[in-house]
């Protein structure tokens, strides 16, 4: 059995050490972070676990302000910056290492229920139509999804049915916005505590502010992993980030990335990926939650992965690393 006793007792202590940090005043917007290069294996190493993608460079990124924690899911911007939303609905924004230097700032989205503690805005997953400039949140602690406008100001939300059962820690995990304008989100974990693979998943025909319920479907990912994030790839495949944790203690994880194809994503049926790379606990790796992706002139595609550091960081590190593909180089899972 993959979930155990012990699986539990982390699990609560990282609630009550997260969702007890109690009222998120609005802060000012400037802060100070550090990126340190990380040392790596050698290219040797790498290559046999990373597939097809090449290394670019990995930084630990270190901040004293208290509103630096906990970042499950990205954004990548058209100016180079990098939106990361962290697991209260606060978000940060700034230039990656190597990058063309913008001050980073810290923020929060403003949610209507003005509730400031972590349980209520568990914010875990995020997508964006770069044409109204709008966001969606996927709130793990609710199973719902919230809309918000370019300022960030909560629009809509809504709490689908077929999310409904999705568990108080376990829910919309991973989330996208496709091309042609459908949703799709994935559940964290497995449907059961004896399932290795499949994940409960819904893709709405639109907005799921408007298009209220969504069609179930059915993600098979690598066994005994759970989903933590989505991207989208400019020829309609998603990458798949996911993870787990290694026992026994000290804490320690592994991920895995994924990729399946959004066209073959069809209501009531079972979508399938194939594993590309292994963040296995050999490579300075930690409880990687955010994925996001940026085409390049040269056809390449940056993909950038963003640890959650649990708000923990005696425990844990809050990491970003930076890979690149050719994306041609990538399979086309079958049909």
């Amino acid at each position: 059995m993959r979930r155990n006793i012990a699986l539990s007792t982390l699990l609560a202590v990282l609630l009550v050490l997260t969702w007890g940090r109690g009222h998120m005043p609005r802060p000012d917007e400037n802060l100070r972070i550090s990126a340190v290069p990380v040392a790596m294996p050698p290219p040797r190493v790498l290559a046999r676990y990373l597939g097809p993608f090449r290394f670019e460079g990995a930084w630990h990124l270190i901040s004293r302000d208290w509103r630096f924690f906990g970042y499950s899911s990205m954004l990548p911007q058209p100016n180079g910056d990098i939106l990361a939303v962290n697991d209260a609905g606060g978000y940060l924004r700034f230039s990656p290492p190597a990058a063309a230097a913008h001050r980073p700032q810290a923020g929060w989205f403003s949610f209507r229920d003005d509730k400031t503690d972590k349980l209520a805005h568990d914010s875990e997953s995020v997508a964006y139509d770069s044409r109204t400039g709008r966001y969606w949140l996927g709130l793990e602690g609710q199973n719902a999804i919230v809309r918000f406008d370019a300022r960030m100001e909560e629009e809509a939300r809504v709490r689908p049915r077929t999310m409904a059962r999705w568990g108080n820690n376990t829910g919309p995990e991973a989330m996208a916005r496709l091309p042609d304008g459908r949703f799709i989100t994935i559940r964290e974990v497995t449907r059961s505590w004896g399932e290795a693979r499949l994940h409960e998943g819904v893709v709405f025909d639109g907005d799921p502010t408007v298009h209220r319920d969504g069609h179930k479907f059915l993600f098979d990912g690598p066994d005994n992993f759970s989903v933590v994030d989505m991207a989208l790839l400019p020829d309609g495949r998603a990458l798949i980030l996911m993870r787990r944790f290694l026992w026994p203690l000290p804490m320690r994880f592994a991920g895995r990335i994924v990729i399946a194809d959004t066209a073959q994503l069809r209501p009531g049926r079972i979508w399938h990926s194939i594993p590309l790379a292994s963040l296995a606990a050999v490579l300075p790796v930690d409880n990687f939650e955010a994925i996001g992706v940026v085409p390049q002139s040269d056809h390449r595609i940056v993909i950038w992965l963003m640890s959650d550091d649990n708000d923990m960081r005696v425990l844990q590190r809050t990491l970003l690393w930076k890979l690149s593909v050719d994306p041609r180089q990538l399979p086309w899972p079958a049909r």
